[in-house]
């Protein structure tokens, strides 16, 4: 105020003067303290303005948080301003901190330092006498503003001291809004459009030596004017510490950063520094301190444990290096050794009146299928590739279908033989190699068929399966046509049920070894295997859904080996003695 008043330019023939009111620390305490500054100090009654000994033109305060909410309650009654904080705003907290810096919401940046932990701080020309020197020349040069405008409308000399008395509180809003000056320091003080002051911030690092001398270095500054990205400066290298501290370097925020695997929220109705870390959902990462959001990873990646990196997905198939491909590879090599043993066993003894009893020709055609059955299971196994793909359903479906085929074809030989027997029947000239090899063809052409319209259009390839597993890629064959892939296990149905059904009404005819009866069960045995096969098939993925047809596959060609032929092997092998013509003669006199 000294210097306001002994300067003739700013408010000629006018003195400012202050007035003190105790800083009270309670809500009463500081509205009884407003209204005493507002009434009882001019000698007036509360809420009566009736002599006047000085006149009163604005309150700079409160310095606490009590202080700053409470005042704007009565002072806005008489639209008196409040330069700090008020419902009319005008702040000029000028704060400089040894340690860090904070914008705070209010002029109580004194009382916010003696609170933390550790933090050193220094007043001065830097804190509040700072603040409140600002806002004494801020009244001040409002004040002139004011008087400058008066006088330029009514030239008259002196009378601006006059008009002076006759100017309210209320009236220095308007000026105080763009007030903007120099202040002593040589700093350009002005409110912006919020009322808060736009002056910068000056991070003075405060270095006292041995001799207890002091140097004050210039180490940064915050200065809002400036472009977005260069508001804040600080010289980290510039800054001297005290060899004895220890501590760790406080931060700017409220919480700590978010580290990488989690994603920065802001906390509703808190200050911009005060945010949640939550983890990152499941399939995302972020790789950055304070991360605004977690991205996806690729396709073919997926985040590590700490979801703060991508790492390939393991590519996983059904292959002979684990234990499920090893048991099934070496049941399809047994059962394989099994058939060729039987094949071998059947070709040793074909004269023999058991194999000739049996049509030698569609036994060995059966047998060789029934093999081909079993190391078709090897298509399915190991990684797939475009050939395999092309080739494991339509293998499979044509060599079942040769294998079903030559069992119908035995199954109508029998039926027709024994109606041949009968006198006066013409079906004699139906029995024979003609009619058994035209039905093992036709059957396996038609299904022949199936598969090579499947491959022409829709043909099955190999794809990835991305999705199934989180941390694995599944690689597997697309069967291209769902539509054709269950018509040619349609078709394979059809002809299993064809042979059962014919199989089951000639199951008690004469037949050799009653042959009927194990074709029917073997049929049985057949489709049971394969409508359990759908509903599995359908419930599994991946490698597991291959294992299942591996299984299917594997399962029904040996129900087939095992009910049809192994019978016959035991009699040729363990008891010979039932394999004569005089046996089989017996049997058929004992089924007339």
């Amino acid at each position: 105020m000294n210097e306001i008043n002994k300067n003739a330019n700013l408010l000629p023939n006018i003195t400012l003067s202050s007035i003190f009111a105790q800083n009270a620390n309670n809500e009463r305490g500081t509205s009884y303290g407003t209204m005493d500054l507002l009434f009882l100090r001019h000698g007036s009654p509360i809420n009566y303005m009736c002599g006047k000994s000085f006149k009163l033109m604005a309150i700079i305060g409160g310095l606490t948080p009590h202080n700053s909410k409470q005042m704007p309650h009565i002072l806005n009654i008489y639209k008196m301003p409040q330069v700090c904080l008020s419902a009319y705003m005008y702040r000029c907290a000028f704060l400089t901190y040894k340690l860090y810096l904070e914008a705070l919401g209010d002029c109580t940046g004194e009382e916010k330092l003696r609170n933390l932990p550790g933090t050193e701080f220094e007043m001065g020309m830097s804190g509040q006498s700072y603040s409140i020197y600002n806002a004494v020349y801020a009244v001040a040069h409002a004040l002139h503003a004011m008087i400058s405008s008066r006088s330029k409308k009514k030239a008259m000399g002196d009378g601006a001291t006059r008009n002076l008395l006759n100017i309210h509180p209320w009236q220095l809003h308007s000026f105080l809004k763009y007030v903007r000056f120099n202040n002593s320091a040589g700093e350009e003080i002005f409110f912006d459009k919020n009322g808060e002051l736009a002056a910068g911030y000056d991070i003075i690092n405060t270095i006292t030596f041995t001799t207890q001398s002091i140097h004050k270095n210039h180490v940064g500054g915050i200065n809002p004017q400036a472009p977005k990205g260069k508001q804040f400066t600080i010289n980290r290298s510039a800054t001297v510490w005290n060899h004895k501290f220890n501590q760790i370097l406080p931060k700017s925020t409220c919480v700590e950063s978010c580290h990488p695997g989690h994603s920065r929220i802001m906390q509703q109705g808190e200050q911009i520094c005060c945010y949640d870390c939550p983890q990152c959902s499941e399939g995302t990462i972020s790789k950055l301190m304070d991360a605004d959001h977690c991205n996806k990873c690729p396709e073919d990646q997926h985040p590590n444990k700490k979801q703060d990196h991508c790492i390939p997905k393991h590519i996983i198939y059904l292959s002979y290096g684990e234990p499920l491909g090893i048991i099934l590879a070496s049941f399809a090599l047994f059962v394989s050794l099994v058939t060729l043993v039987v094949m071998w066993t059947f070709i040793q003894h074909q004269n023999t009146p058991i194999v000739k009893a049996n049509n030698w020709n569609i036994t060995c055609t059966l047998l060789t299928s029934l093999l081909f059955c079993f190391l078709c299971s090897f298509l399915f196994t190991e990684q797939p590739g475009k050939v395999t793909c092309l080739l494991r359903q339509t293998v499979f479906g044509i060599i079942f279908s040769l294998a079903i085929s030559c069992i119908l074809a035995k199954t109508i030989i029998v039926v027709l033989a024994f109606m041949a027997t009968k006198p006066g029947n013409k079906m004699r000239k139906w029995v024979g190699k003609r009619l058994a090899v035209s039905v093992i063809i036709l059957c396996t052409l038609i299904q022949t068929g199936i598969c090579v319209l499947w491959l022409a259009t829709s043909p099955p390839f190999p794809e990835f399966d991305k999705y199934s597993k989180r941390d694995q890629m599944i690689l597997q064959c697309n069967e291209g046509s769902v539509l054709m892939f269950y018509t040619v296990l349609g078709y394979l149905g059809l002809l299993a049920i064809i042979s059962f059904t014919v199989a089951f009404f000639a199951r008690k005819l004469p037949d050799t070894f009653n042959e009927a009866k194990l074709i029917t069960f073997s049929m049985l045995v057949f489709c049971s295997v394969w409508l359990s096969f759908i509903p599995t098939y359908l419930s599994t993925k991946g490698k597991y859904m291959v294992a299942v047809e591996i299984f299917s596959i594997l399962a029904s060609s040996t129900g087939l080996l095992a009910c049809i032929f192994l019978p016959k092997f035991y009699i040729i092998v363990l008891r010979p003695e039932l394999n004569t013509r005089d046996q089989l003669v017996r049997k058929k006199n004992c089924g007339t």
